[in-house]
C-alpha cells in the first residue's frame, strides 16, 4: 500500500510538470506569436524612413503689361503750433482731393494710408546741459490712389503735385486680375521640375518613383519704380512714368521617392 502511494504520487507530479511545460510552451508560443507585430510595423517604419527621396524646387515666371497703378503721395505742412500745422495740412489735402476729383479719380479709389502730427525739436548741440526745445510741429497726410487708366498715370501725379502734394512716394504697378498670368506660371514651374527630375536622375544613376509631395512655396509679383524726368515738378512739364512689364512667378517645391 505504501509502494503504490509512492506510484501514484510520482505519476501526479510528473503528470504535474509535463502540464506545466505544456503550459509554458503555450505561453511562449503566444507570446511569440504577439512580437512580430510591432516589430514588423517598426522594420515597416524603419524602410520607409530609410526610403531615398529627391527633393527639388522650380521658379515658374510669367511677364504680363500692368493695367493698374497705385500712386502714393501726400503734404507735410509745418507751423509754431500743433493746431496750426493740422489745420494747414488739412487745407493742403483739400485741394489734393479736389483735383483728384477733377482728374476723374473716383472715392473709393483714394485711401488715406499715413496722417501724422509731431514735435520739431532744435538741432542737438545749441546749448548744452539744457533739454532741447520745441521749435514748431509738423504734419503729414499721405494718400494712395488707384489709378486705372495708365495712360492717366503722368496727369494724375501732375494733378497731385500741383494742388498741394510736396511729397511723392512712388508708382506700384500691378495687374487687375492676374490669375491667368498665376497658373501659366505654376505650368512652367512644375514643366521645370519635371526637366530637373529627369536631369538628376539621368547624372545620378537613380530611378525615381511615386511623387511623395508637392506644394507651392509662394508667388510674387515684383512691381518696376517709377520713372520721372528730373524737370517734373515744374509747372510746364509732364511727368512720365514707364510702366514697363510685371513678373508673375510661382514657387512650387516636389518630393520624388528614389527606386532601391
Amino acid at each position: 500500500m505504501r509502494h503504490t502511494s509512492s506510484l501514484a504520487l510520482a505519476r501526479v507530479s510528473l503528470r504535474t510538470r509535463l502540464t506545466g511545460a505544456v503550459l509554458a510552451t503555450g505561453l511562449l508560443l503566444g507570446a511569440a506569436a504577439l512580437v512580430p507585430a510591432p516589430a514588423l510595423a517598426q522594420n515597416q517604419a524603419q524602410t520607409e524612413t530609410q526610403e531615398g527621396r529627391l527633393s527639388l524646387s522650380a521658379r515658374g515666371e510669367v511677364r504680363i503689361a500692368p493695367d493698374m497703378a497705385t500712386v502714393t503721395a501726400g503734404a507735410q505742412t509745418r507751423a509754431d503750433t500743433a493746431a496750426e500745422a493740422l489745420a494747414a495740412n488739412a487745407q493742403a489735402m483739400s485741394g489734393v482731393f479736389q483735383a483728384l476729383e477733377r482728374a476723374g479719380i473716383a472715392r473709393r479709389d483714394i485711401q488715406t494710408s499715413g496722417l501724422s502730427l509731431s514735435a520739431v525739436y532744435e538741432p542737438y548741440g545749441s546749448e548744452r546741459g539744457r533739454d532741447q526745445r520745441i521749435t514748431g510741429y509738423e504734419a503729414s497726410n499721405t494718400v494712395r490712389v488707384i489709378v486705372r487708366d495708365m495712360d492717366r498715370v503722368g496727369q494724375t501725379i501732375d494733378a497731385l503735385v500741383g494742388s498741394g502734394a510736396n511729397q511723392l512716394q512712388g508708382v506700384d504697378f500691378t495687374h487687375s486680375d492676374p490669375a491667368e498670368a498665376r497658373d501659366e506660371a505654376r505650368q512652367r514651374a512644375v514643366s521645370e521640375l519635371n526637366r530637373l527630375r529627369a536631369l538628376y536622375a539621368e547624372a545620378a544613376g537613380i530611378e525615381t518613383g511615386r511623387l511623395i509631395s508637392l506644394s507651392e512655396g509662394g508667388s510674387s509679383q515684383p512691381a518696376p519704380m517709377m520713372y520721372a524726368r528730373a524737370e517734373s515738378m515744374s509747372a510746364d512739364a509732364g511727368t512720365e512714368v514707364a510702366p514697363g512689364e510685371i513678373t508673375i512667378s510661382v514657387n512650387v517645391d516636389a518630393v520624388w521617392a528614389i527606386e532601391p
